[in-house]
């Protein structure tokens, strides 16, 4: 059986999906790396709502999902950018998601971290407010007993004035923090209202403020997590951090050579390209613990494509991707998201998603992934 895939020249190709998938196991935790899974959400695709109104989550199916990164050692990064926060995702609803899922969490032994942030800020906002919208989500994640993900902030971009206002807002957190913070630097590629953040738009400057905050309060950083897509900048930042400090790589280009390190160390993991690949990365990361690299790499190197693809200009859109494989994989029955994001990426980029994703054998049912590739193929016209 073949199925016709459109490209992006409007041609139609001929594709022989794959009958079986990847044999992967399901796991305990991983003994030579931490990983985290940035998670998506699922909508409910019954509810009433247009694109402006406040996300209408299927709270059963996006538990699930944990559920089933958790049953392969991977930690869960909680109401991050891949859960659509602040594309689609409001504090009330991110609020609502960290409750469920660090209850579900303490419930199965899962690990998980959960982002903090200011979207409840609507508008221009002061320091002061910017403050005390950070303590807010701060004081919740721990009431909830999970690992804090200081976010970057769009209200303290737009409110600070230069590096100074940066260093006085984190640190003011991390003094009152209860336990140590992951803190995570999100590239504009991923939000352009985050451009300029530490107080500059040179890396190099930005990062010499990025590294005063972790100096000035290193027993209070668990880690970072740095999402800027440039390899050698995340090497070098690792090799600077405090003893004890880790780098959790964001980089969804780059991470198989990453995790892998070199001979001056490694980075950790919170990704969300481990989203749709989370059996594998799984599998990948337990042979690494085995200290097999070249084996971790043969895995994991022949995902890059489909991370590249999904993660394509503009970056922002990767989560309609993201939810499309899940959809196709079987862990939710619809391709709804909230905000009606699933507008965000033509025909040809899901064809060509599906194509990488089944040739990598990420379907656990190729059939049905096959099936709902047509039925999709179908809706926009595209007949067999």
């Amino acid at each position: 059986m073949t199925i016709r895939l459109p490209d992006s020249g409007g041609t139609l190709r001929t594709y022989e999906p794959r009958t079986e998938p990847l044999a992967v196991t399901t796991g305990s935790a991983f003994t030579s790396r931490t990983v985290f899974s940035a998670a998506h959400v699922v909508a409910d695709p019954y509810a009433d709502v247009s694109p402006d109104s406040p996300a209408a989550v299927d709270w059963d199916a996006t538990l699930a999902f944990r559920r089933h990164l958790w049953s392969h050692g991977l930690g869960v990064a909680e109401a991050m950018d891949t859960a659509q926060r602040g594309m689609g995702l409001d504090w009330a609803g991110a609020a609502e998601l960290i409750r469920r899922s660090a209850a579900e969490a303490e419930a199965v032994g899962g690990l998980i971290a959960c982002g903090v942030g200011t979207d409840q800020l609507t508008g221009p906002a002061s320091l002061a407010e910017v403050r005390a919208a950070y303590e807010e989500q701060l004081a919740l994640v721990e009431a909830c007993g999970a690992q804090a993900i200081l976010m970057a902030s769009r209200a303290l971009a737009a409110a600070a004035d230069g590096p100074e206002d940066y260093l006085d807002v984190y640190g003011h957190l991390l003094r009152q923090s209860a336990e140590p913070v992951i803190l995570h630097w999100l590239g504009p590629m991923f939000d352009p209202a985050l451009e300029g953040y530490w107080g500059s738009s040179d890396l190099d400057a930005a990062t010499e403020v990025f590294l005063q905050v972790i100096a000035a309060h290193p027993d209070k950083v668990d880690g970072i997590k740095v999402s800027l897509l440039d390899a050698r900048r995340e090497v070098d930042l690792r090799r600077r951090l405090p003893d004890g400090v880790r780098c959790y790589t964001g980089d969804d280009f780059n991470y198989p050579e990453l995790i892998a390190g070199d001979e001056q160390g490694f980075s950790h993991a919170l990704l969300g390209i481990f989203d749709p690949l989370g059996p594998l990365a799984a599998e990948a990361v337990r042979v690494l613990d085995t200290g097999d690299v070249s084996g971790f790499r043969s895995l994991l190197d022949p995902t890059v494509d489909l991370s590249r693809h999904l993660f394509q200009t503009p970056t922002r859109f990767y989560k309609t991707g993201v939810v499309f494989l899940a959809w196709l994989a079987g862990h939710q029955s619809h391709f709804t998201m909230v905000g009606g994001l699933q507008s965000a990426r033509s025909l040809p980029h899901f064809a060509r998603a599906y194509e990488l994703a089944d040739g990598l054998g990420l379907f656990p049912d190729p059939k049905l992934a096959e099936e709902r590739m047509r039925n999709l193929l179908a809706l926009y016209g595209v007949t067999q």
